[in-house]
């Protein structure tokens, strides 16, 4: 006799049988999973270890060059200031204009703001034994230099493009021109009126002689000294923009890589 359940009558689990194509399905992912597991685990580290070694070379390549290319660079811009001139109808003849910064301020578009730093470095240590301000004022350009580079470079390695390379260098140019103002009233001025025995005001009157209002030193620097290192900066990043183009490849590769070229 039968009695209704109200549900679906199954089989008796003796004549339930496997599903053959669904059982191998299930085993092949099983397999591929497996596989998927255990094999990318030893490629994936085997590739990490490729990459990463070949970024450690392509980092110790790029500091080698980098490091060459700022030794170049420092001896050019160490020329460079034995080839300053005075203006003297716009600023007192004892300040002149040179152009030893372009090769740093290149050298920091190409490589980074450290070797923009390390060419000024290394150009005012090369001048050092020539000095005529027993070292005041190669610190002087190097702190105005470092800045100007630093800024400059720093600004460019953000977003590498020529309208980054503008703001930078006016940046820069604008952050050299504000703290030559602070360096001249705090160290290069104070050092030499002890080193040299020259009052301060002998050294105000030279600007007076060209502006008779500029009757103290804060005012000379402010009317002279931070429109003239601004200019100074302008200049050089305009040689810098006119010629990066075309020396930047042969900047950034080697000679083999030249050759192949």
């Amino acid at each position: 006799m039968k009695f209704p359940t109200g549900g679906k009558a199954r089989k008796p689990f003796w004549q339930i049988r496997c599903n053959s194509e669904a059982d191998g399905t299930v085993r092949m992912k099983e397999e591929c999973n497996l596989s998927c597991i255990l094999r990318p685990r030893f490629l994936r580290g085997f590739s990490f270890y490729l990459i990463k070694k070949g970024k450690i070379c392509m980092q110790k390549k790029n500091l080698i060059r980098g490091l060459a290319v700022s030794a170049v660079m420092g001896a050019l811009g160490f020329v460079l200031m034995l080839l300053e001139f005075p203006l003297p109808f716009i600023i007192p003849a004892f300040i002149k204009l040179d152009f030893s910064e372009i090769p740093a301020i290149i050298t920091a578009f190409a490589f980074g703001p450290q070797y923009g730093v390390l060419v000024c470095l290394i150009k005012n240590l090369l001048h050092l034994p020539l000095t005529s301000s027993a070292g005041v004022g190669e610190l002087s350009n190097f702190l105005l230099g470092a800045v100007f580079t630093g800024t400059a470079g720093l600004v460019y390695s953000l977003h590498k493009s020529r309208k980054n390379a503008l703001i930078g260098a006016v940046t820069g140019s604008l952050a050299m021109a504000v703290i030559s103002v602070a360096t001249n009233y705090f160290v290069v001025y104070p050092a030499y009126v002890v080193l040299y025995n020259m009052p301060l005001d002998a050294i105000i009157s030279m600007y007076k002689a060209i502006l008779p209002s500029a009757d103290t030193l804060i005012k000379d620097l402010l009317i002279f000294n931070l429109p003239f290192t601004f200019l100074k900066g302008i200049i050089d990043a305009a040689v810098c923009f006119a010629v990066y183009k075309r020396i930047s490849p042969v900047l950034k590769l080697s000679r083999s890589e030249r050759a192949k070229n």
